[in-house]
This record gives structure tokens, sequence and C-alpha cells, in this order.
């Protein structure tokens, strides 16, 4: 266990340290970071830390987290930070392109990204969509992803994905909400396969 907070200790200080650059550059201070840390420790630990069948409780939260019951009392009448359109568009396109590059369901057998039919089969677009992108119209996705030119459709009429990203056509911070969501993704493919019985492991992307 000691070799295990060891080696995660020195992986947080990687990901700290190009965080921190970025938010210096722009008028972060640690205190600003600090009440985001802790009202994400509260968040997570109140959603995905429950005890099955019981109601999560100030204390169980307090105990996980460190936080006094006070201060997570205080951290939960706090409303999640705000999303802009910017956000909430790259995080639906995007979503759906990490899908279809770590779903098996989605992939040849060799785990390429397969060719998609729009709305036909097991294993179309539309699922894919609904799968990974929630209640947002299959058509509004494509239609995007076609624009941006991410994916095509080819000589049989099923989609094809050309590029393993989603850039959208945005200033500074529709780049910033990339940050986010994309480093997002990543740790939660990292943390799927990290789990003790995981028997479907996403792909999971390494860039140098």
């Amino acid at each position: 266990m000691d070799e295990i907070r060891k080696t995660l200790t020195a992986s947080i200080l990687k990901l700290l340290r190009p965080l921190v650059r970025l938010m210096l550059r722009n008028g972060f201070t640690y205190g600003d970071f600090a009440d985001l840390s802790k009202w994400t420790f509260m968040d997570v630990a109140s959603k995905e830390f429950g005890i099955p069948g019981r109601k999560q409780t100030v204390s169980r939260v307090s105990v996980i987290t460190g936080l006094t019951r006070k201060e997570v009392s205080r951290l939960q009448k706090i409303d999640t930070p705000d999303d802009s359109a910017i956000a909430h568009q790259y995080n639906r396109a995007a979503r759906v392109i990490s899908g279809w590059l770590r779903d098996p369901r989605f992939q040849t057998k060799k785990g390429a990204p397969a060719a998609l039919y729009f709305d036909k089969g097991d294993a179309s677009f539309s699922v894919l969509v609904k799968e990974h992108s929630g209640d947002v119209p299959p058509r509004a996705i494509y239609d995007e992803l076609v624009r941006v030119g991410t994916i095509a459709k080819d000589e049989s009429g099923k989609i094809t994905l050309l590029s393993d990203g989603y850039v959208p056509r945005t200033g500074e911070t529709g780049k910033l909400h990339i940050l986010g969501t994309d480093v997002q993704l990543l740790l939660n493919t990292i943390d799927h396969n990290l789990q003790q019985g995981s028997q479907t492991p996403y792909f999971q992307r390494k860039v140098s």
C-alpha cells in the first residue's frame, strides 16, 4: 500500500506542475485552487463513495476526505461551477469520439475504430452517441463532426473516423475547456483499467 501511495504521489506531482503553471499564467492563486479542490473532494466522496443501500452522510464524507463536518456541510450548499455552451458542445462531441476509440463495441477486432452505419445495427453511430453523449440528437453530433472534418461517409454509406480528436473552432476559452475534458477522459480510462476485476478494459491512448 505504501508503494502505491508513493507512486500515486509522484504521478500527482507530475500532473500538478503543468496545471499550476497554467493557472498562474491565468491569474489563479493557491486559494482559488484549494477552494476548487475541496469542493471536488466533497462532491466525489458524496456521489461515488457511499455505502450501497445507505444514504451518504456528512460524517462519512468528512472521514473519507479529511475535511471537517462543518466544511463538508458548507461545500454541499455550493452549486456546481457553471459550464458554458462551448464546454457543453465540446464535452458531447469529445465523449462520442472517446467512446469510439475506447469502447470495444464500436471497434474492429484489431481495436481500431470501426466504420459505422448511422442508425443500422446494435453498433451504429446513433447507438454510439446515445451511449456516450446522453440525450443529444445523433444528427446534431454528426453534423458538427462533419463540419470540423472529424468524420466522413465512405462509399458504402458507413461513417468513418478521420481524426482521433475533436478541435472546435473557438478561441482561448474553447481550448481551455478541451484541457479539462480531455484530461478527465484519460484519467477516467486509467482509473477504469486499474480497477481490480475489470473485465472490459478501455483502450488507453498515449501521445508522445
